[in-house]
């Protein structure tokens, strides 16, 4: 199984109110690097079964952006084993229900979603510590039960990609 971590895109500064903070959406910046995720997810082949979401906002958001992008056609589902609260244990539950799929987009929270990314390549089951800024992308391959990290793409490298990506694609001109 292959499971694709996704830290929500940027969605400015947290709110004062936890239950007003669930409702907080993608910033302008955010948008963007949903554009630059999905198109370089589409860009690499992959495809995935399924997408599953945090509920918050900032993360449906970021996985539907991305799933558009990549051309996913199936339904966003949310599961809390993605809230920020939610606990390795739950996590874990979470994997096993999706366990018959062979590639999985999870789009999550910090600190968890680092904590369950780093749990899962562990060989000892402890935590490794993965730095994973708002829109970084990380993909893992699973056997059994850890995993092995195959990249970790930062915003920065994505955007930098997409604009190399841009400048390749225009027009030559010719000097006389």
């Amino acid at each position: 199984m292959f499971l694709y971590f996704l830290r929500h895109a940027s969605a400015g500064q947290p709110l004062s109110s936890a239950k007003k903070d669930e409702k907080r959406g993608l910033d302008q910046d955010g948008i963007e690097q949903c554009g630059y995720i999905g198109r370089a997810l589409a860009a690499l082949g992959v495809q995935v079964d399924v997408i599953v979401s945090s509920p918050l906002k900032r993360s449906t958001q970021t996985a539907a952006l991305v799933g558009n992008e990549m051309g996913h056609e199936g339904k966003l589902v949310l599961e809390n084993g993605l809230r920020p609260e939610a606990t390795f244990s739950d996590f874990q539950k979470l994997l096993q229900k999706y366990a018959r799929q062979e590639a999985i987009l999870l789009v999550g929270h910090n600190p968890n979603l680092r904590e369950f990314l780093g749990r899962v390549i562990s060989d000892r089951g402890c935590e490794g510590f993965v730095e994973f800024k708002k829109g970084a992308i990380a993909k893992v391959e699973m056997r059994r039960n850890f995993g092995s990290l195959s990249w970790c793409l930062t915003p920065r490298i994505l955007r930098t990609l997409h604009a190399a990506a841009a400048e390749s694609s225009r027009p030559k001109t010719s000097r006389k």
